[in-house]
C-alpha cells in the first residue's frame, strides 16, 4: 500500500513539475514582449486544405526582422520556425472554414502566406493580424514587402 502511494505521489509531482515547466516556458517566451498567439499550419497544399489538419498552436515573437515561432505544448527553448519579414508574402486571408473552425482560436483570421517558396498559413486574432501586417509594412528602406 506504501508503495502505491509513493508511486502515485511522485507521478503527481512530475505531472505538476511537468506543468510548471510549460508555464515558465511561456513566462520567458513572452518576458521580452512583442508576442501573440498564432497557429501554424506548415507546407499547405496549393488548394488548401480545409479538413483543420496541420495546424499546431503556437506563440509568435517580433525579434528585429524575423519572426520567432515557438510550439505551445514544446519544452524546447528555440523557436520551432524562423520567418524572415523580407522573405514572407502575403497572398491571401480568409475566415477558418469547415473542420478548421474547430481547431483554431474563435476568433481568428487566417493569412495565406509563402515563405523562401513555402506555403503556409497562419492564424491569429484581428488585432495580431493587424500588428503583423503593420509590422511587414514597417521593413526598412529598400527591402522588399509584399502584402495582398
Amino acid at each position: 500500500m506504501t508503495l502505491v502511494l509513493l508511486v502515485g505521489g511522485l507521478v503527481v509531482a512530475l505531472v505538476l513539475v511537468g506543468l510548471f515547466v510549460f508555464g515558465l516556458r511561456r513566462r520567458l517566451i513572452q518576458r521580452s514582449g512583442g508576442t501573440f498567439d498564432c497557429s501554424l499550419r506548415w507546407d499547405v497544399p496549393e488548394g488548401g486544405d480545409p479538413s483543420g489538419k496541420g495546424w499546431v498552436y503556437g506563440v509568435a515573437r517580433y525579434s528585429g526582422d524575423r519572426i520567432e515561432w515557438f510550439r505551445v505544448f514544446s519544452y524546447a527553448p528555440r523557436p520551432r520556425r524562423l520567418l524572415e519579414r523580407s522573405a514572407i508574402e502575403v497572398v491571401a486571408r480568409r475566415k477558418p472554414a469547415g473542420e478548421e473552425e474547430l481547431a483554431l482560436l474563435s476568433d481568428a483570421i487566417v493569412l495565406g502566406c509563402t515563405h523562401r517558396g513555402v506555403r503556409l498559413e497562419l492564424a491569429m486574432s484581428e488585432d495580431a493580424l493587424t500588428g503583423f501586417l503593420a509590422w511587414l509594412e514597417a521593413a526598412p528602406p529598400g527591402q522588399r514587402v509584399n502584402v495582398a
